[in-house]
């Protein structure tokens, strides 16, 4: 076996992918959005179903379903001057409760963890708070652990919705 595939096979601690999910909230609700999208593996997706159970992304509309390139794309259009709408900026907090490990197999290089938030967003005199669980699948890729899939399920997600700046 080579040493990237023993590295890969390397078990996880649940602490370790508990404290993911701390983290990569924490990088959001701080501002430190490029080293969120760091975490995001190369082929890393963000998604939130628009309908509850809602089984798949490409065959049913999503709030959202964006990869590296769209995520980036984001957050420069949240950091130029000539985003108005963000004049002043968003601010943002997730509220994480304790996450549960789901699946945790080395040899497949895939765990899940899962969490339920509570995400509020502010800017101005106008906030919005959103609930749900966001379930994420992981993978080792050179010692880090890396988000493949990032799912936000909104427990209210076939609501109207203002436009959210952030990602909760």
């Amino acid at each position: 076996m080579s040493a990237a595939a023993a590295q890969a096979a390397a078990p996880v601690a649940a602490e370790a992918l508990v404290d993911f999910v701390y983290d990569e909230t924490e990088l959001i609700d701080s501002g430190r959005l490029e080293d969120w999208l760091a975490l995001f593996a190369e082929d890393g997706i963000f998604w939130a179903p628009l309908t509850p159970g809602q089984p798949d992304p490409d065959l049913h509309t999503s709030l959202y379903h964006e990869d590296r390139l769209l995520l980036q794309l984001r957050i420069e259009r949240l950091r130029s001057a000539r985003a108005y709408a963000q004049q002043p900026p968003s601010r943002c907090q997730h509220v994480v409760e304790r996450p549960r490990v789901l699946e945790s197999d080395a040899a497949a290089n895939r765990h899940v963890v899962t969490a339920k938030m509570v995400y509020v967003e502010t800017q101005l005199d106008r906030q919005t708070v959103l609930a749900g669980r966001l379930t994420y699948t992981l993978r080792q890729e050179a010692g880090a652990l890396r988000i493949v899939l990032r799912r936000l399920d909104i427990l209210n997600c076939d609501a109207a919705w203002p436009s959210i700046q952030c990602f909760p």
